[in-house]
């Protein structure tokens, strides 16, 4: 009988080790999900300066009582132009939105909310994107719901379209307001 070579037996080996991740990932609840270290944590403060007119949002502001959203967002985001309409539609049901306008250039910020709408009650930027690296941010548009006593109670990386404002933001605004 001939003996296997190691070298005949390892692509079999690293192949099985591949399918059983895979099989892994498929078996998660959400395999889109990104993991957050913060969730069910204090929101990490908030260090943004002016963008525009208004006074930009502040710990104080996450710590209200309310229920708010802050969203990461940037004018050269594709897919922050596919969610502005549901965070305007959040808006207009009375929801607090803030804004964090990430590694942009104002004027260019400034153009889009002007051309799509402004819902945010008030916004920031975050031109060297430091306060998004101490949020966990992984790029934009992203979106935390806060409770509020300031803590994380959703973290969600990506779009928020219709599916997932129904399937995944309003029952987290839901659970944080219990």
């Amino acid at each position: 009988m001939a003996k296997l070579s190691p070298l005949m037996i390892a692509p079999l080996v690293i192949f099985a080790g591949f399918a059983g991740l895979a099989l892994v990932g498929l078996g998660r609840d959400n395999p889109n999900e990104l993991p957050s270290a913060l969730q069910g944590k204090t929101a990490p403060a908030v260090a943004v300066t002016p963008l525009g007119e208004g006074a930009p949002f502040t710990d104080a502001d996450l710590r209200a009582g309310d229920v708010t959203l802050v969203n990461y967002w940037a004018s050269w985001c594709a897919p922050c132009r596919v969610e502005h309409p549901n965070l305007e539609d959040l808006a207009e049901s009375g929801l607090t939105v803030y804004g964090v306008n990430y590694k942009d250039k104002p004027g260019n910020a400034l153009g889009f909310l002007e051309e799509l709408g402004n819902p945010y009650t008030a916004l920031g930027a975050d031109a060297q994107g430091r306060m998004a690296l101490d949020w966990g941010v992984y790029g934009v548009p992203e979106t935390y719901v806060i409770d509020g006593d300031g803590k994380i109670v959703l973290r969600f990386a990506g779009p928020i379209t219709d599916r997932v404002m129904e399937k995944t933001i309003l029952p987290a605004i839901e659970k944080a307001r219990q």
